[in-house]
C-alpha cells in the first residue's frame, strides 16, 4: 500500500465530542499546513467540521469498526477517539506511517502519553498533541455563524433533550423554566433532534407555548448553530448543544448531573453558568441521575437572571 501525505484523525463520536476536539484539530492544522487532513466522523457533522477550518475532508464513519480502507496509507493517523484498544486497532489496520495515540497495554509498540481520566475533554486531546510537540490553544474553540439562515436573535432557546436519560433534567422542570421566561416576556423556542420532537412538544404544551415554538426536528445542524449563535440565551443539559453555545460565545445555563463540569463544562470565562449539585455517577444511565434531580427550577431561574435581562 502506497503512503500518502494525508493525515487521518479518528473522532467518530457525537456533536460535543467534535466541538471539544476543535482546538486539537486546529493545532494539527497549524503544525501541518500543507497536509490534507481527513476527519473520520459521522456524516451528519460534515458541514460543521468543515466550518471549523481545521479539516479538509470528512470520511463518513459512524463509529468504531467503521473506518473504510484507504487506497493509500496515511502518513499520520491521530486517535482523538478514545483510550483504546478498539480505536487504536482501527487506525493500525490502515498501516499509517506514524500513529499518535495514548498508550495502551494491548499495543506496547505504540508510544504515547498515559490516559488521564481527570482531564477536561478539551485539555485531553490538546495534551496528546503537545506530547508530540504539536502546540495547541485550548481556548481556540470558536466557530463562525453559518451564513444563509434567518436571524433569531430575539429568542431564548430551551433544549430539554440529551443522549442518555441520566443527563436529562425532567421535562416538567424545563417546562416550568420556559413558562417563567414566557411570563417575563421572553420569546421561547424548544429545540431537539428528530428523536426528541415529542419531548419538545410536551415541554412546550406544559409551558403554555404554541406548537410553533417547537423547532425540534425542523432544523438542520448548521441552522441550529446559527440559531444558538443568534439567541439571547441557551438553557440545556450536559449535551452537544451546550458546546455550540461555548463555540459561538452565546450565554448559556448548562445543567450537569453525573458528570462534573470540570470534565465537560464550558471552557474559559465566557457568559456560561454550569449548574451542578456536586454528585457524580454513570452518564449513560437509563434514568435521571440523582445529582441532576437535586437541581431545582428556582436555582436554574436564578442562573438565567444572571445572564438575561428582562425580555419585555
Amino acid at each position: 500500500m502506497a503512503v500518502s501525505r494525508d493525515i487521518l484523525v479518528l473522532r467518530a463520536l457525537g456533536l460535543g465530542d467534535l466541538l471539544t476536539g476543535i482546538p486539537a484539530l486546529r493545532g494539527l492544522r497549524r503544525a501541518h499546513p500543507d497536509a490534507h487532513i481527513v476527519l473520520a466522523a459521522p456524516q451528519r457533522y460534515t458541514e460543521l467540521a468543515l466550518l471549523s477550518g481545521a479539516v479538509d475532508e470528512v470520511d463518513p464513519t459512524p463509529g468504531l469498526g467503521g473506518l473504510r480502507p484507504r487506497a493509500e496509507a496515511p502518513a499520520l493517523a491521530v486517535n482523538l477517539h478514545g483510550s483504546g484498544p478498539e480505536s487504536t486497532a482501527d487506525l493500525l489496520a490502515l498501516r499509517p506511517q506514524r500513529l499518535l495515540s495514548h498508550r495502551h497495554p494491548a499495543f506496547p509498540e505504540v508510544d504515547g502519553p498515559p490516559w488521564r481520566p481527570d482531564l477536561h475533554e478539551v485539555d485531553r486531546w490538546c495534551a496528546l498533541l503537545e506530547w508530540a510537540a504539536i502546540p495547541c490553544d485550548t481556548s481556540d474553540l470558536g466557530i463562525d455563524r453559518p451564513d444563509g439562515y434567518p436571524d433569531r436573535s430575539s429568542v431564548v432557546v430551551v433544549h430539554p433533550g440529551a443522549a442518555f436519560a441520566a443527563r436529562r433534567w425532567p421535562a416538567d422542570r424545563f417546562a416550568a423554566v420556559a413558562a417563567a421566561l414566557r411570563d417575563k416576556g421572553c420569546e421561547v423556542v424548544i429545540t431537539g433532534d428528530s428523536g426528541e420532537v415529542d419531548l419538545a412538544h410536551t415541554v412546550a404544551a406544559a409551558a403554555g407555548l404554541p406548537p410553533s415554538a417547537v423547532l425540534a426536528g425542523r432544523l438542520e445542524l448548521l441552522e441550529l448553530v446559527a440559531l444558538i449563535s443568534d439567541c439571547r440565551l441557551l438553557i440545556c443539559g450536559d449535551t452537544g448543544v451546550g458546546h455550540i453555545a461555548t463555540a459561538t460565545g452565546t450565554p448559556s445555563v448548562l445543567l450537569f448531573g453525573p458528570t462534573p463540569p470540570a470534565r465537560w463544562g464550558p471552557k474559559g470565562t465566557g457568559p456560561h453558568i454550569a449548574v451542578w449539585a456536586g454528585d457524580v455517577g454513570d452518564p449513560h444511565g437509563d434514568r435521571p441521575h440523582s445529582g441532576l434531580l437535586l437541581i431545582t427550577v428556582s436555582r436554574v431561574l436564578e442562573a438565567t437572571a444572571t445572564l438575561l435581562e428582562d425580555c419585555a
